[in-house]
């Protein structure tokens, strides 16, 4: 009980969640698809960077309470490949406070043992850019807690192209010609060595996954909440695991 009351103020609704939550069943990865930010700012009559500056808060504060909880993987969809249609001046702003993200941010990280990884088409990103998660990555590599991953130039089909010509590649070269096999499959996709998402979170009330891990979420329990990122605190990942605790995963069983 010390230890729950410790991640939470006595007395508040995060205390009496965090009482009603079995630690011992805890999702071992959480996925978000982070939505709601240009609606937060609109509601607001706030320029949309307003929204996006709103949303790292948010960022801040589940990625440290999912580390307090001792989450093993906490994955966040921060850019998808379909994002560059957007308009430029608001893609500069992203990657803009992406970069400030990781420099502000990076000793917190490395300090709360979180290692953080980047996934999705990397390569394609400017060179400014990759710098920066590059130097986050190697400053966190040697960390043994929870894995932060940030889903940058992501799609979930494109993830798809690039394992399947991957393991296409690797079969040329060594000349096999046995079948593929579903481990083989997601030991080759960007989140290899990781379990998949137990709960995946959608804020904003949207009835889609948007082309987001689209592998590794084949029995992931999906909570969709109404609550625009930039509103989504501590309390409402506390509901959300609570949520996921009464379900009863069967994995298409009886």
């Amino acid at each position: 009980m010390s230890d729950q009351v410790a991640l939470a103020t006595p007395g508040t609704e995060e205390a009496e969640l965090l009482e009603r939550m079995d630690r011992a069943r805890l999702p071992r990865h959480v996925a978000v698809i982070m939505d709601g930010n240009g609606r937060w700012a609109r509601q607001r009559r706030l320029p949309r960077v307003a929204g996006h500056r709103a949303g790292i808060e948010s960022v801040r504060e589940i990625v440290e309470i999912s580390a307090r909880l001792g989450l093993e993987v906490l994955t966040l969809y921060a850019f998808s490949v379909e994002n560059w249609k957007r308009p430029k001046s608001e893609v500069r702003t992203l990657m803009r406070l992406l970069k400030e993200y990781i420099r502000i941010e990076l000793n917190r990280l490395a300090g709360g043992n979180i290692r953080f990884t980047a996934i999705g088409r990397i390569d394609e990103l400017a060179p400014s850019v990759r710098r920066e998660l590059q130097h986050a990555m190697e400053m966190t590599e040697r960390n043994s807690g929870m894995k932060l991953n940030v889903a940058l130039n992501y799609s979930g089909r494109a993830e798809l192209v690039d394992t399947f010509n991957k393991l296409l590649h690797e079969y040329k070269q060594n000349g096999r010609r046995q079948p593929l096999d579903e481990e083989q499959i997601s030991q080759s996709l960007y989140t290899a060595g990781i379990p998949d998402p137990d709960l995946l979170i959608r804020t904003s009330g949207e009835m889609r996954i948007s082309n987001f891990l689209l592998w590794q979420i084949a029995y992931s329990e999906i909570y969709i909440t109404p609550t625009l990122w930039p509103d989504f605190r501590r309390k409402h990942l506390l509901e959300a695991i609570l949520e996921y605790q009464r379900r009863d995963r069967r994995y298409g069983g009886i």
